[in-house]
């Protein structure tokens, strides 16, 4: 890993959405999502196609990781419940580009530890121009199959990426769906007579 590889960031955004009614009834609890979003240059673009992107996942992703996971534990302090992470990457660059840098460890596990989390991170990755949407998929930080914290972020920055860049993003969320009541995975299981080690019945 080379020492001059940096993560060089132009702007970092934090987004706080709290539902407070919902299907025009009132929640009891307010919750929230969150999103922690940097855009930052991307470290391959211009360099034609590159076989090895490893020096760069290991000296941007522990450090984007790190940023925005104190920037969601800022808000979120110790109650946390819900996650997940996103990136965009401009036209100049890669599908590749936009998995290399949230697709590791060095970057993802920034945010497990933090959190103590057992489940993993949801994911989405895209490639577009600035204002394309960033969708930010999440799940229970501890158990993937529970469904009232299946939830997607979805926010879009007017002039990011450009086309050197990309935009990396990790979502959080306090409070599971406004008004849950579609169940859980396990019933189905239950009642179709199916396994969790083996729901497709094959």
């Amino acid at each position: 890993m080379s020492d001059s590889i940096t993560a060089e960031i132009r702007r970092t955004l934090l987004n706080v959405q709290t539902t407070r009614v919902e299907g025009g009834k009132p929640l009891d609890e307010p919750t929230k999502l969150i999103a922690a979003m940097a855009i930052i240059k991307n470290p391959w673009f211009g360099r034609g196609f590159v076989e090895n992107l490893r020096p760069e996942i290991r000296a941007i992703g522990p450090v984007v990781g790190k940023l925005l996971t104190e920037m969601i534990l800022d808000v979120t302090g110790d109650k946390i419940e819900g996650y997940g992470k996103s990136s965009v990457v401009g036209m100049g660059g890669e599908i590749e580009h936009a998995q290399a840098l949230t697709h590791t460890l060095f970057f993802g596990n920034q945010y497990r530890d933090a959190v103590g989390a057992k489940s993993y991170l949801a994911f989405a990755n895209t490639r577009g121009a600035a204002g394309t949407s960033l969708m930010i998929p999440l799940m229970d930080m501890h158990d993937a199959g529970r469904r009232s914290h299946y939830q997607t972020i979805h926010l879009s920055v007017p002039d990011a990426p450009a086309e050197d860049e990309m935009i990396i993003a990790l979502g959080a969320s306090i409070g599971g769906t406004p008004h849950h009541r579609i169940g859980d995975r396990y019933q189905d299981l239950e009642e179709m007579g199916r396994s969790v080690d083996n729901p497709a019945g094959v």
